[in-house]
Order: C-alpha cells, then structure tokens, then sequence
C-alpha cells in the first residue's frame, strides 16, 4: 500500500467512531451552546494573532502549534488581566464557554499514536486522534474547523474561519511572523494546485472537525 493511500485509510479508520476508544472520564464534549461559543472565541484569537503578530505566549510557531495554542486559549477563562495581555480589553468579545469540571482537561488533552495524551500533537496525529472527518467540500465547513493536506513528506493544517483561511508557514523574510490569511476563491487559485482544498486534488486530505465539539 502506498504511503498515501496509508494514511487515508487511517484517518478514516480514525473517523468512524472517534470517541468509542476513549474512556468514560474522556467522554465529555462540549454542549452544542458551549461549541459554538468555542468556534467564536477560536476564531476570535486566531484573529487576533493575525492582525497584532503573535503573542510571546505562543511559543511553539507552526501549523499545529497555531491550533493548539488556539484551542487552550479560546478553552481557558477569559478575565480582564487575559484581555489586556492580549489586546482584548475593552473590545467585543464572546460570552464565556463556562466549561463544566469534567471539561476542564479539554485544554491541553491531545491524544497520540499511541493512545496517550499530551499537550502536544503534531498535525498528523492532531487529525488522528482528535478529530473527524467532514468531507472534502468546503461548504460543510464551520469556523474553527480544520483543513489538512498532505504533502507527502509534510502535513500541512489551516484553520477555516468562516470568511477564510488562516495557516502558519514557513518566514521568508526577518520580518515575516509566519502567518497567512487567504480567501478560499484566492486559494483555489493558486498556481501550485497541491493546495487547492478541491475533492479533487489529491493532497487534501479534507476538512476535520475537533472531536470534543457537538455543533
């Protein structure tokens, strides 16, 4: 079997029932209230980094490192002192998810290869582990959702945020902070079409949803 035919199948393998290997104090995911407040405040800080450069706070710079460091934050209370580390006090932002005691370990709650669970997951085993398959039609997905592509040696995550797409990439310049912002219509132009999110380029794997969210 070839390498990418291998991993199809086992990120469909990984989609059939995502939750059905986790254990009964894993078993909570969010309301469908508690999701969709979740999207907001994922897109809200993805957002954010976007437009002010990333916060010293995020440390781990790359694809992967993006969504997790914007899923422990959009999980995380967001008090006064959060908002004005963050460029965030006095703005609109959403209500709190108000996460339930059982919830608390969705922050840093990646599960790996191996069936462990850490703080970190690369993008592969971020898909793996920890999301589920939505299709390949962009239409289907909600903010916060994931798009993933594989390259063959490198797997690559973007974060659908409703009006479009941002990604960590490599810099280019000294003064380059990595992250991009495109528009679907843009994108799907690209002339190197391995980054066409299209059900027919081969490279996209396809959109992915968070397995804690309901809605």
């Amino acid at each position: 079997m070839k390498r990418r035919e291998f991993l199809l199948a086992a990120l469909a393998v990984a989609g059939l029932a995502p939750w059905a290997v986790l254990s009964a104090a894993e078993q909570t995911p969010l309301t469908p209230q508690q999701s969709r407040v979740f999207r907001a405040w994922m897109v809200r800080i993805v957002s954010t980094q976007l437009a002010a450069g990333p916060t010293p706070r995020w440390q781990q710079r790359d694809c992967a490192g993006l969504v997790r460091f914007a899923v422990a934050e959009a999980l995380r209370d967001h008090d006064e002192k959060w908002k004005r580390a963050n460029g965030l006090s006095g703005q609109p932002v959403p209500p709190e998810i108000s996460l339930e005691t059982a919830q608390q370990s969705l922050r840093h709650h990646w599960r790996l290869a191996d069936g462990s669970l850490s703080a970190y997951a690369g993008a592969l085993e971020m898909i793996q582990g920890n999301t589920r398959f939505q299709g390949k039609d962009c239409n289907q997905a909600a903010p916060g959702d994931l798009l993933f592509f594989d390259q063959g040696d490198a797997q690559h995550l973007m974060v659908w945020m409703g009006s479009f797409i941002a990604y960590h990439s490599g810099t280019v310049a000294p003064d380059d902070n990595g992250l991009r912002a495109v528009s679907l219509r843009d994108l799907l132009h690209w002339r190197d079409t391995r980054w066409h999110p299209a059900p027919d380029n081969p490279n996209f794997a396809g959109i992915y949803r968070l397995n804690f969210l309901s809605a």
